[in-house]
């Protein structure tokens, strides 16, 4: 069964026949790496090319963004934005690997009243600093900190800025306790969920992380690995969301036939109109064509443009704005 013209690039299969172009949103199941998560929606689209926004530990469930085609080109775009999880921590223990698979061991009595636990969340709200966890994969020396702890070894750490966006407390019944949490890039929840047991003075580790979105996506429209196993191409191919979706928070500019002819052949064109800084390209015809740059002289390069992106056919009178 073809597919319908409305899935032609960037949203389905490339001009040539040779692959998908777009976004997958995936609800990640437990038990599972990013990586094997990855290969399987890579091997459902039968396509090579593919990436994802941002790991989630195989302890962790929910929304991992996949990227297809000329989409990876602009996954950076998720890997900066902020993002949401539902975390549940157990406190009154620690764990060697500050979650669930690590070794627990009993830290401190779980006694607080209401009023703090409200004013320990609220004291990490804001800029704050995190010390990396040595079961992580930043590295150092060239060699990942989870490698140091298997082995054995500690190594120093330097301290992370962060920025916590909200917390909120979910829910509290006996020593498990649930929040909601919007973070920067970079952020550990597990070491959030030990700072905070530490902070009341029981201990605590994560128990279960799930998350729920990045920047403007949401759990919610995501799909399961088994689902998308049951779907048929076309089906699977409705899924994707268009490339242009990673960079929506840019302004658009609209270029007429002539002006997207020049960024193709990475040449500079000027406009007028629009502030300095990243703009999301599109033709005449209203087809994503990449990311450009906008300098303070009103030139506009281009600084990433998808492959062959189709021209217009229809000339406009001038270079266009959208609002």
């Amino acid at each position: 069964m073809p597919l319908p013209p409305s899935l032609k690039m960037p949203m389905a299969k490339s001009p040539d026949g040779l692959g998908y172009h777009g976004v997958l949103l995936l609800d990640k199941p437990a038990g599972l790496s990013s990586n094997i998560a990855l290969q399987r929606v890579r091997r459902l689209f039968s396509w090579s090319k593919a990436g994802h926004t941002g790991t989630l530990d195989p302890l962790a469930t929910g929304l991992l963004p996949i990227c297809l085609g000329e989409a990876t080109k602009f996954s950076h775009a998720l890997l900066e934005a902020d993002k949401t999880y539902e975390a549940t921590v157990r406190l009154g223990f620690m764990s060697s690997t500050g979650d669930a698979e690590g070794d627990v061991e009993p830290y401190g009595k779980v006694d607080f009243s209401a009023a703090r636990l409200q004013q320990v969340l609220a004291s990490f709200l804001g800029p704050i600093e995190q010390i990396p966890p040595m079961h992580s994969a930043l590295k150092k020396d060239g060699k990942p900190l989870y490698s140091y702890a298997r082995a054995g070894e500690t190594v120093v750490r330097s301290p992370r800025k962060i920025i916590i966006n909200s917390l909120q407390l979910t829910e509290l019944e006996g020593d498990v306790l649930k929040i909601s949490v919007n973070c920067s890039k970079g952020t550990y929840i597990r070491v959030l969920a030990e700072d905070i047991g530490k902070a009341l003075g029981c201990g605590g580790y994560l128990l279960a992380l799930c998350r729920t979105g990045i920047r403007d996506l949401r759990l919610e429209d995501a799909i399961g690995l088994d689902q998308l196993g049951e779907m048929d191409e076309t089906a699977r191919a409705c899924r994707l969301l268009t490339v242009d979706r990673l960079v929506e928070i840019l302004p658009a500019v609209h270029l007429d036939q002539e002006a997207s002819q020049r960024m193709v052949n990475g040449l500079a064109v000027s406009i007028r109109g629009a502030a300095a800084g990243l703009v999301r390209l599109y033709d005449a015809a209203g087809t994503f064509m990449g990311v450009g740059e906008r300098r303070e002289d009103g030139t506009l390069t281009s600084k990433r443009l998808v492959s062959n992106p189709p021209m217009a056919q229809k000339q406009t009178a001038a270079v266009q704005l959208s609002p």
